[in-house]
């Protein structure tokens, strides 16, 4: 394709959409209002995702060994730990330390140990992460294997229930997802459809004077994808001040530190990026479907 004719392309697509200026305004209306809903869950989405995530890493395996193991059994056990191939943290937790955790847990109530620390009753131990939280069950299973190790704990029943309400969350927030992006497509593409329709009549006189398909295509072409990018623009912006609004009242009025949403950067730019691409793809996808109607004369 000739540069003169990609620029002849560009222009009138820019032209289009000041000469329908109501059925624009009514378009690009359509974009921003659908996408604005489906960025706010895609937010919403991403950062619930995050928590699941946040939650699955805090599950441990802590591993006890015999109270009268001696340092040369210690080193044996660790060196076996970390060893296995789906074990990809091992923290030495010393007896010791065990004991000040233990009287930090009780509060106030933990003077009530004071006097322990010349025989100390607990064993020392070890803090084992799996690479994937999936894979505790499995791991903990083969550290009961390992020679020295008395006892297993990582709450094998919490565990379970933790990992199937998390994979419900996620299956719920793909069909979400999905069904809202189908019904955006939906919405925009009627709309855009609409104003291909109010202009049939020109389709029609330029497919009878000679023009190609691809001639009467490109301008329609243009001009989808500029009111799926315009429609975009506004949603993006107010995601993107909304959202540090949030993340900045969230932090410093609530003082909600436990609630770790996810950081500005990258987030804002996957949205924009994000609804941008949806944006442009559906007003090309509806101005097209619009205009090949059109062409069959």
């Amino acid at each position: 394709m000739k540069t003169s004719t990609i620029t002849r392309h560009l222009r009138e697509g820019f032209k289009n959409l000041g000469r329908n200026g109501w059925m624009t305004f009514a378009s690009v209306s359509a974009v921003t209002i659908t996408l604005l809903i489906l960025g706010v869950f895609l937010l919403l989405a991403m950062n619930i995702q995050h928590l699941v995530q946040t939650v699955e890493k805090q599950v441990e395996i802590r591993v006890s060994l015999d109270v009268t193991a001696d340092q040369a059994t210690v080193k044996k056990v660790e060196g076996e730990l970390k060893k296995l191939s789906d074990a990809a943290e091992v923290t030495f937790i010393p007896k010791a330390e065990g004991l000040q955790n233990l009287k930090k847990s009780f509060g106030e109530k933990g003077v009530l140990f004071n006097g322990l620390e010349k025989e100390n009753p607990l064993p020392d131990s070890f803090i084992v992460k799996a690479k994937t939280p999936q894979q505790t069950g499995s791991l903990a299973q083969k550290i009961q294997k390992v020679n020295g190790v008395k006892k297993v704990n990582y709450a094998e029943q919490t565990t379970k229930k933790l990992f199937a309400i998390t994979d419900v969350v996620r299956l719920v927030i793909i069909a979400f997802i999905i069904a809202l992006a189908f019904t955006a497509m939906f919405l925009i593409a009627n709309t855009i459809k609409l104003t291909i329709v109010a202009r049939r009549h020109e389709i029609e006189i330029m497919k009878l004077v000679g023009a190609t398909n691809g001639f009467i295509r490109w301008p329609f072409f243009v001009e989808g994808a500029l009111m799926g990018i315009l429609g975009a623009l506004l949603p993006i912006a107010i995601l993107t001040f909304g959202y540090a609004y949030l993340t900045d009242f969230v932090e410093q009025q609530l003082a909600l530190y436990f609630l770790n949403l996810l950081p500005m950067y990258p987030l804002a730019l996957q949205i924009s990026l994000i609804l941008l691409g949806i944006g442009a793809f559906i007003g090309v996808w509806g101005s097209l479907m619009s205009v090949r109607r059109f062409l069959r004369i």
